[in-house]
């Protein structure tokens, strides 16, 4: 990508801005791309599918079991020294239900990064067509170091990743929050270089794209069929132009903007923030609109929420259920609701609720007849939770393993509160929220192989590329972006709220279920409706 500067220090002061820039580098650099990868040279087996055990189907009792196989295989850890050691993908099958009309596998990524997929072929009918579900066997699996995936661990016990984690708070605002913060992700960085061992420096998704090459070998496929949802969008994009002669159909939905993200990482997380303020402003216009649907729409909403979050910046609000409600989880549960508009109802009856505890005197509580919400205080990070020393640690760092390889970070911990300032000043809800997320990677010790273009490279069928106007996660400009970087694609625009969109529009999966069965691309320029609106 060639960078015009550093946006994301767009309202720095010259002083500032300079200071930074000549005290800081970029971390990651991408190796030039040959025309064509290949993993054929490796001698690969098919892959061993088994009875999956009884836990995968503990919340899907009446699955039929019968019609689901695990398995796991080994892949290298390294692909340029496949000989150095190797990693276990796990994986799960739902079986086509037409045998006879059967095409071949379908792999599948909810996101992430460190987004477990195993589990998605137990739900496929949530999401896919019954073309789709009766011509493809559904392959999920967790990429590399994601849990069942040889996780990538940086804390030995859970008393250690909690020493970590309870000061990486989602809006560090003190000063004092803000030193921990950006103390515990050096710390953060410097477990991980201590306990994660060879994998830390392989957790690109150049190499989570080579996997799935090797797994479409292994279960008997010529050419990849693939549907990523979020950061699967760019394991889709990276493979369809790692190997484009190897794609037969890629769906990719709630888009990176694959350029930005693997050019510049914080510029990419700045729009980030401008996308869940875009659809913060499209909830509180709605909320108005719907009038008493919308339990935070009496008075002006817009003022009421600002007002809210002003007021947490200085101390908690305690609220109907007792609980205080702090800023960070304030604009953590907030962001999260953006994700899907069927959260914007019980989200506005807490909202209300929070301001009818700031202001109790002088409002009307449209919730007054709801009960006491916890909606934005019910989420509880895992860090959180009380350990003693020799808890084994089970979770993974799949997240930053990705993330600090894949995208350009400052290498300077100290730049990012200056960054965190000016981001609150253009983003008031999210700036700082968004500015926190990276810093273990401004001392993250490992890794450099990441694909970083190009990104135009011809595929046989063109990449169906789908983004909803006001999604807050990946903005709707990221799939625009995707489509045009491509080399054939065709965007599906839908007219929604919420982080993708497949399973929850007819319109947009009856095109993907005749694109992924029959190879017919949408025409150019379609855009679909929701099956709901919000507050509908």
């Amino acid at each position: 990508m060639a960078r015009q500067g550093f946006p994301w220090l767009r309202g720095a002061g010259a002083v500032t801005a300079v200071a930074v820039l000549a005290a800081t580098a970029l971390t990651g650099t991408g190796a030039a791309a040959p025309e064509q990868e290949s993993t054929e040279r490796l001698a690969l087996e098919s892959v061993k599918w088994a009875p999956c055990p009884d836990a995968v189907f503990v919340n899907d009792p009446q699955a039929d079991r019968s019609r689901f196989g695990c398995a796991t295989y080994k892949v290298p850890i390294d692909y340029r020294k496949p000989s150095t050691g190797s990693v276990e993908i796990a994986l799960l099958r739902r079986l086509a239900d037409d045998p006879a009309r059967r095409i071949g596998s379908m792999f599948i990524n909810p996101g992430g990064p460190g987004g477990s997929g195993y589990l998605g072929p137990i739900r496929a009918d949530r999401r896919y067509g019954a073309e789709v579900l009766k011509r493809f066997d559904i392959v999920g699996f967790d990429p590399r170091g994601v849990a069942r995936s040889s996780p990538l661990r940086c804390f030995t016990t859970a008393e250690e990743a909690n020493a970590v984690g309870d000061r990486q708070i989602a809006v560090p605002f003190t000063q004092q929050e803000v030193r921990d913060a950006v103390q515990a992700g050096k710390d953060h960085s410097a477990a991980c270089a201590k306990n994660a061992g060879p994998l830390l420096r392989h957790m690109s998704t150049k190499n989570v794209a080579r996997d799935l090459d090797v797994l479409r070998q292994a279960v008997g496929d010529a050419k990849l069929t693939f549907v990523g949802f979020s950061y699967g969008t760019l394991i889709g994009s990276t493979y369809a132009n790692m190997f484009p002669s190897k794609t037969r159909a890629i769906v990719i939905d709630g888009n990176v903007d694959p350029e930005l993200r693997t050019g510049d990482g914080l510029e990419s997380d700045r729009q980030r923030a401008e996308g869940f303020e875009l659809a913060l402003d499209g909830f509180l216009k709605r909320c108005t609109a719907a009038g008493p649907k919308c339990a935070f729409s009496e008075g002006d909403t817009r003022k009421k929420f600002d007002e809210l979050r002003t007021r947490l910046q200085r101390e908690p609000i305690t609220l109907p259920t007792g609980a205080k409600l702090t800023l960070s989880a304030f604009t953590s549960n907030v962001s999260t609701a953006m994700y899907a508009a069927d959260r914007f109802a019980p989200l506005a009856v807490a909202l209300q609720q929070a301001y009818t505890a700031m202001n109790p005197a002088d409002t009307l509580d449209r919730g007054r007849t709801e009960a006491p919400s916890d909606f934005l205080t019910k989420q509880t990070p895992p860090h959180s939770l009380d350990a003693l020393a020799d808890t084994p640690y089970t979770g993974d760092d799949s997240f930053y393993g990705v993330n600090c390889i894949d995208k350009p970070y400052l290498r300077l911990p100290a730049a990012y509160p200056v960054i965190a300032k000016i981001w609150e000043r253009q983003f008031p809800t999210f700036g700082r929220f968004q500015a926190f997320d990276a810093v273990p990677c401004a001392t993250w010790p490992g890794g450099s192989d990441r694909y970083a273009g190009p990104w135009h490279k011809k595929t046989e069928h063109p990449i169906v590329v789908i983004g909803n106007y006001y999604d807050p996660a990946t903005p709707y400009a990221f799939s625009q972006r995707m489509a045009k970087q491509l080399g054939s694609a065709r965007l599906v625009s839908v007219d929604s709220f919420g982080h993708a969109i497949l399973g929850r529009s007819k319109c947009v999966d009856d095109l993907t279920t005749a694109y992924l069965a029959e190879l017919k691309a949408p025409a150019h320029g379609i855009v679909c409706q929701p099956n709901a609106q919000p507050f509908a």
